[in-house]
């Protein structure tokens, strides 16, 4: 049986005083699994997420990263918990004074690698989202789509153990959408553990992957279609 690289264990979150967001939540992500998280909007896919890649502390319950209680890490142990970690969020956070290539460069700066070790991956994977001829591109020159592709390929060139996307096809075609798919498919098939989070019942379709879903905050597992054909609750 692989390793768990997440668990939660009857976790509940809050912010502030307000009420729980999400209540009692129980899952796994194994080490090698992929994981499509769905529900309507506001369910707390978001901040499942962060609670994943530790940019939230739970309010109450216990979270389990790559083996070791959340809780009881130090700061410096979270930040290298979390460079394990590729992360795409809604809102890109693109560095603005960075061009393309330096954004997507910028894990493997972080980590001391060399300009002329990472050159060629970082062009290649910027060629296969379709950002090949937009290398030299600062972000305020991008349409949404654009800045999506780039912040993908940011948080897989670094080949993390764990990949973990908040809609991430959400700006783009559907068939550059399907491309991408098949780059985190293949990441998983050479170990990357994914969770990906998504309105998107085609794309779902697309993978025979577990399916999480979140419904008034708890989580549950498969999809719930309605008769149109969308994912309800």
């Amino acid at each position: 049986m692989h390793p768990d690289i997440i668990s939660f264990r009857d976790v509940g979150l809050r912010y502030g005083r307000g009420p729980e967001v999400l209540s009692d939540v129980n899952l796994s992500l194994p080490q090698g699994s992929f994981t499509f998280l769905t529900g309507p909007s506001g369910a707390g896919k978001s901040s499942l997420l962060k609670l994943c890649y530790l940019a939230l502390a739970p309010s109450r319950g216990q979270i389990t990263a790559f083996g070791h209680d959340a809780a009881l890490l130090s700061n410096a142990e979270i930040q290298a918990v979390r460079r394990r970690i590729g992360v795409v969020l809604q809102d890109f956070t693109l560095i603005d004074h960075l061009n393309v290539f330096e954004n997507v460069a910028l894990p493997l700066r972080v980590v001391g690698q060399s300009r002329a070790d990472y050159s060629q991956d970082v062009i290649e994977l910027l060629q296969w989202v379709g950002l090949g001829h937009r290398l030299q591109a600062f972000p305020s020159t991008l349409s949404g789509g654009e800045k999506q592709r780039a912040a993908i390929a940011r948080a897989v060139i670094a080949k993390p153990n764990l990949l973990i996307a908040d809609e991430p096809t959400g700006n783009v075609d559907p068939e550059i959408g399907r491309r991408l798919l098949r780059l985190f498919a293949e990441m998983n098939r050479v170990g990357t553990t994914v969770m990906i989070a998504t309105h998107d019942i085609h794309l779902i379709q697309e993978l025979d992957a577990r399916v999480l879903r979140i419904e008034n905050g708890r989580v549950f597992k498969g999809l719930n279609i309605t008769a149109t054909g969308d994912i309800g609750i």
